[in-house]
């Protein structure tokens, strides 16, 4: 990439990344601290985690749709304002319901499409993989980040601080995109039927249903994770960093190998059939072993090795499989996909706690991961 490409592409991983801190922070902490709410149930629990990826869900298509029509950046604005509301509403709540309708109203500053989208508007067709996986990477690296703070943020300053820290990282979001290029697309569509059906080809459907998977099993995994920590006397939570910050450091180097093995070496497949796999495979044992702190980091190394893998890799691959014309509507539609997956990771994550014990939400994590596995399993090399 040349120097523009490079600094445009900083700057939307930079938007992403402050979003995603939002949006995770509360992830390694909440099942625990949870309780300093009233109403609180496990089923609570999970929706509040989970409910963002709803709104998000609700409202990606249709971000991407209106940036295609409006141009991205009066959308962006739009979304990271919605943002910052229901980050204010959550952090001034004292009621599990609170969280919920503050998490919602997160969400629904659904502005992942757009912000893919915009990056392939500036850079270079030859460049876009790489640009993708840059940021692909920024995103893994924001999230590890958000597991590693959100607990030393909580433990200083209350949920109510974390909330307050996420409203501030909206505004330094907002400040970025104040001094981005504004430009009017060049060709407009009307959302209909016959437009529509051009991203529901098989190809993307199976991006879809990756990113849906992928995010499913994250937030089921988050629901029950912290809450084997404190019960297992692993670790407190106040330092919980001396377990993620090694994690973070090897799941990247883990990581680097692979993308280089999909990117450079064109063995896109193999490193996604890997990654599922090695993911089944955390599940798994999650789910057999007897944890203390060596079992447990071990587990977590390998899923965070997988996870940022397929976090790095599936929007590059979206974005050389979408249409240019329809890249908004395809984005949109691929987000849709990965934060419905949250939601009903939240929601069936939390049920299956409530009704079956913590354990049996690994049981569901492996179900749908081997579902996925089979999908991918019929891709084509050349993808």
């Amino acid at each position: 990439m040349n120097r523009l490409e490079r600094t445009f592409a900083l700057k939307i991983s930079s938007i992403m990344a402050a979003r995603m801190f939002g949006l995770f922070m509360i992830f390694p902490v909440f099942s625990v601290y949870a309780n300093e709410y009233t109403n609180t149930t496990p089923y609570l629990i999970g929706l509040a985690i989970g409910i963002y990826g709803l709104t998000q869900a609700l409202l990606q298509i249709p971000f991407g749709y209106l940036s295609d029509q409006f141009g991205r950046k009066p959308i962006l604005v739009i979304g990271l304002v919605l943002f910052f509301i229901g980050s204010v509403v959550a952090a001034e709540s004292t009621d599990i319901m609170g969280i919920v309708a503050g998490r919602a109203l997160q969400g629904s500053g659904a502005i992942s499409a757009v912000l893919m989208a915009y990056l392939a508007d500036y850079v270079s067709p030859e460049q876009r993989a790489k640009a993708n996986a840059f940021v692909g990477a920024q995103i893994g690296a924001a999230f590890m980040l958000s597991i590693l703070l959100g607990p030393i943020i909580t433990v200083n300053f209350g949920i109510s601080g974390l909330f307050w820290s996420i409203s501030a990282l909206s505004i330094v979001a907002l400040l970025i995109v104040v001094f981005m290029p504004h430009t009017r697309p060049k060709t407009q569509y009307k959302m209909s039927l016959h437009n529509f059906k051009k991203i529901l080809n098989y190809d993307l459907l199976r991006l879809d249903l990756s990113a849906f998977s992928l995010h499913l099993v994250l937030t089921c995994a988050f629901i029950v994770m912290p809450v084997l920590l404190v019960d297992n006397n692993i670790i407190e939570i106040k330092d919980n960093w001396k377990m993620y910050l090694p994690v973070i450091l090897l799941s990247f180097a883990g990581m680097i190998p692979m993308i280089i093995l999909a990117e450079k070496y064109k063995k896109t497949k193999a490193v996604l059939l890997t990654a599922i796999g090695a993911l089944i495979i955390s599940q798994i044992l999650f789910y057999k072993t007897t944890l203390n702190y060596t079992t447990f980091f071990a587990i977590m190394t390998i899923f965070f090795v997988a996870f940022n893998s397929l976090e790095a890799l599936l929007p590059s691959l979206l974005s050389r499989t979408a249409s240019t014309d329809k890249r908004g509507l395809a984005m949109g539609m691929f987000s849709t996909s990965q934060f419905l997956g949250a939601f009903m990771g939240g929601v069936f994550g939390g049920w299956i706690y409530n009704k079956f014990g913590i354990n049996s939400v690994f049981l569901f994590t492996t179900l749908i991961a081997t579902i996925w596995w089979i999908s991918m399993f019929t891709m084509k090399q050349n993808n």
